[in-house]
């Protein structure tokens, strides 16, 4: 057999046997060059049309209405524009609408005479005549978690007393940002403009956590008042204009950890933003779009570079083309590069993010109860934790560290130019997978994200993706699991993951299981059997990585999407940012 040449995966074979061959395009319609170059802001879009150009305008056509079918066009959602601030005052001198105390099971306690024990509540209670302690006992308050009470007070400086549960007690990031987020509901009910948060115990904190718990309730805040209407005739605005933060602290340091609570917020509201739209909506192109933009907007320190098809040939990317074959709607190849705005670089990150924007299964067609085909638009949830991440990074600048995003973004979808069971395709590294189950695709376009970014000279590389249901399975709906040979870099993002309140788990590395990922024709399977799903997935991952880069897989299959809510939650991007900023100087 003679070399073939275009072959799906870029795959060679040859042989003394000549066949003619002649080369069919996997994606009949390309975006050549989408890119953001670090010194304009403008992009530049060409096409390259195939030779084929008559079957190829009908493609091309098609390929076009996919990116508004439905005729679907978003409209603008803007953020929460609210101005925080941070006061040592008496709660009682504090004017406006909303007075919001959290408080814990503690805190309501009471005295023979039914007044509150806690010198705070007391002193509100006295202004108001007994009723907060009368309304609290009718309404059997206790301080438990998730428990809440909204009272107008006609003759106080606040229209509107709250007080909210932290149940036993408060002492980590979660309860602060669930208290923000309860805070934020009552301000939507009761339409209120001006807002102020206490505590009913601030002294039980220690002055340096003070701080970070203040940017918690801020960050709850902001996330608990937006609402993605994107796609809603009708939607309703928040009158939330300003948050003061009593209690806790005021100053500089506080300050700055309240605007950076507002950049991570923004970059988390993003991530949400891009997991709810539909593939309909967010084509790999689209996603493309919007990285662009990032480096655009903050082309101080990001710039972009965006490779179609043919650039991911010349790099010999099989394994990511062999998965974006099938779709009409052609792949994308995200990098963003971040350089600090001055001094030297002393370490260099990757994050990369699985960005499959639909996942149909492929000829492993999800089918049956359970296989969530209808909300496979969230299969690009690590792309979205990463273009978060690079949002609220390119605000707060961090010094020190270059930072390299990558995102092997593509649908996968079923066609007679698809990626077929049993097809071997071969990766960046010149490893050769056998293909034994299209649905298990996300790994195939990581190896090659994993192996370029090792390229541009990382010492350090996170992947996120929504890989496996194993995952969920082993963890449940709102744990991310972590796999990584390296200790210290376990170390790293699980102490970040403490100050962003999100929920990690470290898997074990068995090296045993590996034995179920060996194929008899070709260097490995891309999936092994049922028992120890998650783990197979991350050794797979791991042969596609530099030796000499430390490397952590992160499953977030999970909570990148609430079903409870039927939203995106907006996962990892808070432990992304802060990860960051522990190696930044």
């Amino acid at each position: 057999m003679a070399a073939i040449v275009g072959s799906l995966g870029t795959t060679f074979v040859s042989s003394s046997s000549s066949y003619s061959f002649r080369s069919s395009s996997f994606l009949l319609t390309k975006l050549t060059h989408l890119y953001c170059p670090s010194s304009s802001a403008s992009r530049r879009v060409s096409f390259a049309f195939d030779p084929f150009s008559s079957r190829r305008g009908k493609f091309m056509a098609h390929s076009l209405a996919q990116a508004n079918l439905g005729l679907t066009n978003p409209a603008p959602n803007e953020s929460p524009q609210i101005s925080f601030g941070a006061k040592d005052i008496d709660v009682l001198e504090w004017k406006g609408d909303l007075l919001a105390v959290g408080v814990t099971e503690k805190d309501v306690a009471k005295d023979e005479n039914s007044k509150f024990k806690n010198p705070i509540l007391n002193k509100l209670d006295s202004r108001l005549g007994g009723l907060l302690a009368e309304a609290s006992a009718e309404e059997d308050f206790t301080g438990k978690a998730g428990q809440s009470t909204v009272l107008r007070f006609p003759g106080l400086g606040t229209k509107r007393v709250s007080l909210i549960g932290l149940g036993q007690s408060a002492l980590n990031v979660a309860a602060f940002r669930s208290l923000g987020e309860a805070v934020a509901s009552a301000a939507k009910a009761s339409q209120a403009s001006e807002v102020a948060i206490s505590l009913a115990s601030p002294e039980e904190l220690s002055s340096e956590s003070k701080p970070n718990f203040a940017s918690a309730i801020a960050s709850g805040t902001i996330l608990g008042i937006f609402d993605d209407t994107r796609y809603k005739s009708e939607s309703k605005k928040s009158a939330l204009k300003s948050v003061e933060i009593i209690g806790l602290g005021s100053g500089a340091e506080v300050d700055k950890k309240l605007k950076f609570a507002q950049d991570v917020s923004s970059g988390i509201i993003l991530g949400r933003e891009l997991v709810n739209s539909p593939a309909n909506v967010l084509t790999p192109g689209a996603l493309a779009a919007e990285a662009s933009k990032i480096a655009s907007t903050y082309s101080d320190v990001l710039s972009a570079t965006i490779l179609n098809e043919e650039q991911c040939k010349e790099l010999n990317m099989g394994s990511y083309l062999g998965v974006a074959a099938a779709s009409t709607n052609p792949p994308h190849f995200i990098h963003l590069r971040y350089k600090p705005p001055s001094g030297p670089v002393s370490v260099k990150l990757g994050l990369v993010g699985k960005g499959l924007t639909f996942d149909s299964g492929g000829y492993n067609i999800k089918t049956g109860p359970g296989c969530s085909i209808e909300i496979m638009k969230t299969d690009m949830g690590g792309s979205a934790a990463v273009l978060g991440a690079a949002k609220a990074i390119g605000q707060i600048k961090p010094l020190g560290v270059e930072i390299h995003f990558v995102i092997a973004a593509c649908e996968n979808m079923i066609s007679g130019t698809g990626m077929r069971p049993g097809d071997i395709i071969t990766a960046s590294n010149g490893k050769t997978i056998e293909v034994n189950n299209t649905d298990a695709e996300g790994r195939l376009t990581l190896a090659d994200a994993l192996v370029y970014t090792c390229k541009q000279g990382v010492d350090k590389v996170i992947d996120l993706a929504t890989l496996t249901g194993a995952c969920i399975v082993a963890l449940g709906p709102s744990i991310a699991g972590i796999f990584t040979p390296s200790d210290d870099l376990a170390k790293e993002v699980l102490a970040a993951a403490e100050i962003s309140g999100e929920k990690f788990w470290r898997m074990p590395m068995e090296d045993s299981y590996w034995e179920s990922m060996k194929s008899s024709v070709a260097d490995m399977v891309n999936t092994g059997g049922r028992p120890g799903g998650a783990i197979t997935a991350a050794l797979f991952l791991k042969q596609f990585v530099d030796e000499k880069v430390q490397w952590m897989h992160i499953d977030v299959a999970g909570p990148v999407f609430s079903d409870k809510k039927r939203t995106a939650t907006g996962f990892g991007v808070a432990t992304l940012v802060e990860w960051v900023q522990k190696n930044a100087s």
